[in-house]
C-alpha cells in the first residue's frame, strides 16, 4: 500500500510505558524466586546443624510469605497481560478492519486483507500466553547467574557455559523459525484466497460440474501449507527437546560439581542444593521462549505489518469542515494505473461538470470507463493529475463528505448483510425514515419493498442473494440516493433493470439535475443517457470525446452503440446499422 505523508490515528508505541512497568514487576518476581535456593541453604547449613526448631519454623513461615508475594506480582503480571491484549484488541481491531476494508483498492486480495484483522488476534493471543513472561525473564538472568557464582567460580563458570549454549538454542530457533515461518504465512494466504474465491463462486462451480476440480486446487495448497507449519513445528519441537535435555544435564551436572566440592569441603550441603534450584531457575526463561519461540516469531511480524500498514491510514483530525458542496466536479489531467500490475489504464483524462449536469460515459468494453468512474470518487487513487470538488481536491474532503454528499452504484452491486433500511441508509446511527423512503420511491422500489412480509425491516442476509438482481440493483440504486448527495456516480445502473426500473431510472437522473446534484453514468445500454445532457467517449484509457450529448451521439433511433475503436478525439459514437 502506498504510504502517505501523515500521522497514523494510533501508534503501539503507546504501550511502551506498561511494558516498562511489567519489566520492573518481573525483576521483584525474578528476586523473590531466590526464595527456594536461599531457604534451602538456611535449612541444611542452619536449622540441621542446630536441631533449633524454632529456627526451622521462623524460616518457613519467611519462606512462605515471600512466595505468597512472589504468587501475588505473578498473577498481577499475567492478569496486565491479559487485559493489556484487550485493550490492543479494542483499540487496534477496528483501525485493523479499515485496512481490511481499504487494501483491496490497492490491489491486494481479499485474503491478504483479512490477515490483518487476524494479526491483532495474534497479538492479542501472545500476550495471554507464557512466551511474554519468559522473554520479560530473560533479561533477569544474570540475577541468578551471579547467585551460584558467589557461591562458587566453578559452579558459575558451568551454569555461564550452559546458559550460553540455551542462548546459541535461542539464535538457532529464531532464524530457522523466522525463514520457514514466511513461507507458511504465503502458503495460508494463497490457500486462504482459494478458499474465498470458491465461496464466492459456489454457483458457477456447481453448474459447470467443476466443484471437484475446485477441492483438489484447495488440496493442493493446502497440502503445501500443512508441509510449511510441519517443518516450522518440527523446528520448534526439535529445539524445545533439546533445551529441555540441556537444562537437565546442566542441573545434574550443577549437582555432581557440587557434590565433589563438597567432599574437598569447598561448598555446603545446603548450597547444593540451592545451586541446583538457581540454576534450573535461571534456564527456564530460555527453554520456555524456545517452546514459544514460533509464537514470538508470528506476534512480531504481526506487529512490524500492523506498525506499516496502520501508518497508511488518513489522519483526518487535523481537516477542515468545508461547505456543502454545490458548484461543480473537475477532473484535472489525471492518470490511473492498476493496483495490482501497475499498468495505466487511465491517461491524461480532463473535464468538468457543473451542478445541475449529467455525464453518459460511453466505450467499449476494456476502454476505462469503470477506472474513470472509480478515480472520480478516490477509490482507486490517481498518479497524477486531480479530481476536484467545487476546487477543492479530494484528499481535502474528510470520510463524513463521501457518507453524506455522495451516491455510488458499482457495476457488480453487493449488500451488506442487515435490513433493507439498513442498506439504504448506508447503516447510518441514527437512520431518517422519511429520507430512506424518499430514496426507495425514487428508484421505484418502494412499492415492492412494502409487499414483503417485513417491508423495509426485511433481512438480506450475506450478498443479499434472497433477491433478484435487478431488486438488488434498485435497492443498490436507492443507497446511493439516499440524504440527495451532490455527487452520484452509477456504473452499468440498467444492467439488471425492466422498462419499469428504466424508467425509474431517468427520472432518478431528471431529478438529480434540477436539485442541482451532478450525476455520471457509466452505460452500454443507450437507454440510460436519456436523461444526460453531456456525454463522454472513452477509448484506450483516454477521453477521446466529451461534450453536450447532441454533439457526441448522433440524433438518430435509440439503438445498440457501436464504438469505432480507431476512433480519434473528433469522431463520435456511431449508432449500430
Amino acid at each position: 500500500m502506498t504510504k502517505k505523508n501523515n500521522t497514523p490515528q494510533y501508534k503501539i508505541d503507546g504501550f511502551r510505558g506498561i511494558f516498562i512497568y511489567l519489566f520492573g514487576l518481573s525483576g521483584i518476581i525474578n528476586i523473590l524466586a531466590l526464595t527456594g535456593a536461599f531457604y534451602m541453604m538456611q535449612i541444611y547449613d542452619r536449622a540441621l546443624t542446630s536441631g533449633s526448631i524454632s529456627t526451622l519454623v521462623a524460616l518457613s513461615i519467611l519462606a512462605i510469605g515471600l512466595y505468597l508475594f512472589q504468587g501475588f506480582f505473578d498473577i498481577i503480571r499475567s492478569q496486565i497481560l491479559i487485559r493489556l491484549g484487550a485493550r490492543l484488541d479494542v483499540e487496534l481491531s477496528p483501525l485493523a478492519h479499515k485496512v481490511v476494508i481499504e487494501m483491496p483498492r490497492y490491489g491486494y486480495s481479499t485474503s491478504e486483507a483479512m490477515e490483518r484483522g487476524r494479526d491483532v488476534d495474534t497479538l492479542r493471543g501472545f500476550l495471554a500466553s507464557q512466551g511474554p513472561i519468559a522473554l520479560f525473564d530473560l533479561p533477569w538472568m544474570p540475577i541468578y547467574l551471579i547467585f551460584v557464582w558467589l557461591l562458587h567460580p566453578m559452579l558459575g563458570m558451568l551454569t555461564v557455559g550452559g546458559a550460553a549454549v540455551m542462548a546459541l538454542l535461542t539464535i538457532v530457533a529464531e532464524v530457522l523459525t523466522r525463514r520457514h515461518s514466511q513461507s507458511m504465512v504465503k502458503a495460508s494466504v494463497a490457500r486462504n484466497s482459494i478458499v474465498d474465491s470458491n465461496a464466492r463462486n459456489s454457483e458457477v462451480l456447481h453448474a459447470m460440474g467443476i466443484t471437484q476440480r475446485a477441492v483438489e486446487r484447495f488440496e493442493t495448497a493446502n497440502r503445501r501449507h500443512l508441509e510449511c507449519q510441519t517443518t516450522t513445528s518440527d523446528i520448534g519441537g526439535t529445539l524445545s527437546g533439546l533445551s529441555k535435555v540441556m537444562r537437565m544435564m546442566l542441573q545434574s551436572a550443577i549437582l555432581g560439581l557440587g557434590a565433589y566440592l563438597a567432599i574437598r569441603g569447598d561448598l555446603s550441603a545446603g548450597s547444593i542444593i540451592a545451586s541446583s534450584i538457581v540454576t534450573a531457575r535461571a534456564l527456564a526463561p530460555v527453554d520456555q521462549a524456545i517452546a514459544h519461540w514460533k509464537g514470538v516469531v508470528g506476534a512480531r511480524r504481526s506487529h512490524n505489518r500492523l506498525t506499516e500498514t496502520l501508518a497508511v491510514l488518513n489522519d483526518t483530525s487535523r481537516h477542515v469542515e468545508l461547505p456543502t458542496p454545490h458548484e461543480s466536479l473537475t477532473i484535472d489531467n489525471i492518470t490511473t494505473v492498476a493496483p495490482t500490475t501497475g499498468a495505466v489504464l487511465l491517461s491524461e483524462v480532463s473535464l468538468r461538470l457543473n451542478a445541475g449536469q449529467a455525464l453518459g460515459l460511453i466505450g467499449p468494453s476494456g476502454g476505462g470507463k469503470t477506472t474513470l468512474a472509480r478515480s472520480m470518487l478516490g477509490i482507486w487513487p490517481v498518479l497524477r493529475g486531480s479530481v476536484r470538488i467545487d476546487g477543492a481536491d479530494l484528499g481535502q474532503w474528510t470520510e463524513s463528505f463521501f457518507h453524506q454528499h455522495v451516491g455510488y452504484l458499482p457495476q457488480d452491486v453487493a449488500l451488506m448483510d442487515g435490513t433493507i433500511a439498513d442498506n439504504i441508509s448506508r447503516f447510518a446511527e441514527l437512520p431518517d425514515a422519511r429520507k430512506i423512503i424518499r430514496a426507495a420511491k425514487n428508484a421505484g422500489i418502494h412499492e415492492m419493498i412494502v409487499h414483503l412480509r417485513d417491508g423495509y425491516q426485511t433481512e438480506l442476509g450475506p450478498h443479499g442473494t434472497s433477491l433478484s438482481a435487478g431488486q438488488r440493483q434498485r435497492i443498490a440504486l436507492a443507497r446511493a440516493l439516499y440524504g440527495d448527495p451532490f455527487l452520484i456516480v452509477l456504473d452499468e445502473p440498467n444492467s439488471n433493470l425492466d422498462a419499469e426500473g428504466e424508467e425509474a431510472l431517468t427520472r432518478v437522473i431528471a431529478k438529480v439535475r434540477e436539485r442541482g446534484g451532478i450525476v455520471v453514468i457509466v452505460a452500454h445500454r443507450p437507454s440510460a443517457l436519456q436523461a444526460v445532457d453531456m456525454v463522454g467517449l472513452v477509448q484506450n484509457g483516454r477521453l477521446v470525446a466529451f461534450g453536450p450529448k447532441d454533439e457526441i451521439v448522433q440524433p438518430t433511433k435509440i439503438r445498440p452503440l457501436v464504438v469505432d475503436k480507431t476512433a480519434t478525439p473528433n469522431l463520435r459514437a456511431m449508432p449500430a446499422e
